[in-house]
């Protein structure tokens, strides 16, 4: 209503939405978009009352509704980063106005710095800080060891309840004859991992896997020996020695006892990169299960020190770096993350650090001083978070969807069941709306095309009608651009899309259908008589109403829940409902 003033638009908009029958099944789960909606239609409306107050400006009603429009942006952000998108909108909606302002010649340059100030005070800092204060609660509250934890950084585990680093007693210095667990230094990078499975014939030599795993597990464990000789029971008479810069290591996988190894054979995915496997028996392998370790800022006589120590483990014959990156191997290697030996060793992936520790023969030290600040954790879940984000992939008999089967209803989803005795719920758009909707957004560019037309020729329109034009196109256009940048990013992305993704771009494809109906209704003098303009108006909205309203009787099944044959046997509730055979339900 605040965008033409409207009730009747506002109705219509409003009846798209809540008579929608995918709306409506995503409101019934506890699912992260309606709360995202919620926030996204939540920050459009205080923009729009914002705007609506521009010639009251610094006014209490001009400060509230900005800031309101700020927390709103946070919230909208905070619950998913598609809230990126309504930023995206208010901030080119804020720069148009801050142009128009820049244009109006009577303001001085005090006032536009206020107006600038105040915007950037209100739609940048304040949701700044409220996003940054909703993580701060998140850490409080969530403090304890999950699932997750070998997505994130030795440091950053430090910090978790239940964690075996939560103010761990270990051995700082790392000597021979210690237990390790080796951790891939980047976001989300995984503990270096090993099974009794070997790579499948085809892809190098059918020797033992060697992975990155995120899971803490006991197949993460290595023993650390010296280059040319196997623990034995006389070593305990001799001093601990300990692993410095350059030294010459074997890596030996303790539920295995073979070791780290590689060779001159490309790595199953990164066919540019070296296979890495564990080889040998009982410890006993070959020249190629050398290592030197090199530590990042270290010389001659630095000590590999647990958690603090980044280091490179370079394969002594051919010079390449133990490496591990975000490709995950297929299901013969349980999708875990690729190891390679790269031959770049400047790799930013080729780093790690020592995470566990064991060693009876040497004194614990206490690693709660090395937790990270919140600046620090706050970065690195934000980037375990994108990196998780772009690499989900679908789960096994998971229906995805492509963007451009969105908007035109062409495959739901599945909620739940799927024979004729389960209950079965199917998440897809009512289609009388949603092709209603595109039909429409079409029909708005048609209608500002020719309104530009007739405005750039000079024709005559009445002052009233004018006034009503310039309001329906602009707010059109601004739900355009809402759409469009809610919808058309999906194009870009690489990771795996679902049908949900669309609805935000929906909300503004409702409120634009309302804003162009009511139009459309209002605009009916033009071919009828002034006595049947009421009637006409009146006439056309019952009828919108009463489509809108049987579709959803009609197809609200998939959205309560439905028992019963599918809907090609006659005797289905949804019998003459299924208008498209990629439809199943």
């Amino acid at each position: 209503m605040e965008l033409v003033h409207s009730v009747p638009a506002a109705f219509i908009a409003a009846m798209l939405i809540v008579f929608d029958t995918g709306c409506l099944t995503l409101s019934q789960y506890i699912l992260l978009d309606p709360i995202l909606m919620c926030f996204i239609i939540g920050a459009f409306y205080c923009q729009v009352k914002f705007q609506s107050l521009s010639d009251q400006p610094f006014q209490q009603a001009w400060w509230f509704w900005m800031t309101a429009t700020g927390i709103f942006l946070a919230c909208a952000f905070s619950v998913k980063f598609v809230g990126l998108f309504i930023i995206l909108l208010v901030g080119l909606l804020t720069a148009w106005d801050l142009w128009r302002l820049l244009g109006d010649l009577t303001l001085s340059k005090i006032i536009l710095a206020k107006h600038l100030m105040a915007r950037v005070a209100c739609l940048i800092l304040l949701p700044a800080v409220v996003y940054i204060g909703f993580f701060a609660i998140h850490f409080k509250v969530l403090n304890h060891s999950g699932s997750g934890d070998g997505f994130y950084s030795s440091s950053f585990q430090s910090q978790l309840i239940g964690n075996s680093l939560y103010k761990a007693s270990m051995p700082e210095d790392v000597a021979y004859g210690s237990v390790i667990t080796l951790k891939n230094t980047r976001a989300g990078g995984g503990l270096l991992h090993s099974h009794w499975h070997l790579y499948p014939e085809g892809l190098g030599a059918q020797q033992q896997q060697i992975t990155a795993y995120t899971h803490k597990d006991d197949n993460n464990k290595w023993l650390v020996k010296r280059f040319d000789h196997n623990p034995d029971d006389e070593d305990f008479k001799h001093p601990v020695e300990f692993v410095h810069h350059g030294d010459l290591i074997r890596l030996e996988h303790v539920a295995t006892q073979r070791n780290l190894h590689s060779h001159m054979e490309p790595a199953p995915m990164s066919i540019r990169h070296q296979q890495v496997t564990c080889y040998g028996e009982n410890g006993t392998g070959d020249v190629n299960d050398i290592w030197q370790v090199e530590i990042i800022g270290g010389n001659t006589g630095s000590v590999v020190k647990t958690v603090k120590t980044k280091l490179k483990l370079i394969h002594y014959l051919t010079g390449c770096a133990l490496h591990s990156h975000s490709k995950t191997l297929p299901k013969w290697g349980w999708e875990q993350l690729e190891v390679t030996c790269n031959p770049y060793k400047r790799d930013k992936n080729t780093l790690w650090n020592v995470e566990d520790h064991i060693n009876t023969r040497l004194p614990n030290s206490s690693f709660e001083l090395f937790k990270p600040s919140f600046v620090e954790t706050l970065l690195e879940s934000h980037a375990v978070m994108l990196q998780g984000n772009s690499g989900l992939k679908p789960k096994e008999g998971e229906v995805t969807s492509r963007p451009w089967q969105w908007p035109i209803n062409y495959r739901g989803q599945r909620f739940s069941g799927v024979n004729e005795t389960d209950f079965r719920v199917y998440l897809l758009g009512n289609p009388v709306i949603w092709w209603g909707n595109l039909t429409v957004l079409a029909l708005f560019c048609v209608l500002l095309c020719l309104w530009a037309l007739w405005e750039q020729r000079g024709c005559v329109t009445q002052p009233h009608n004018k006034e009503r034009n310039q309001r329906m196109f602009g707010a059109g256009a601004i739900l355009v651009l809402g759409w469009a940048l809610h919808y058309l990013p999906f194009y870009l992305m690489g990771r795996v899309l679902y049908f949900h993704h669309y609805f935000p771009a929906m909300l503004f494809n409702s409120m634009l259908s309302g804003i162009v109906l009511d139009f459309l209704l209002q605009s009916a003098n033009i071919f009828i008589s002034h006595r049947m303009i009421q009637l006409c108006h009146h006439g056309g909205f019952v009828f919108i109403m009463g489509i809108i309203s049987y579709s959803f009787y009609r197809y609200s099944p998939l959205s309560y829940g439905m028992t019963g044959p599918n809907a090609n046997n006659s005797t289905s509730v949804m019998s003459g409902l299924k208008w498209m055979d990629s439809w199943e339900f």
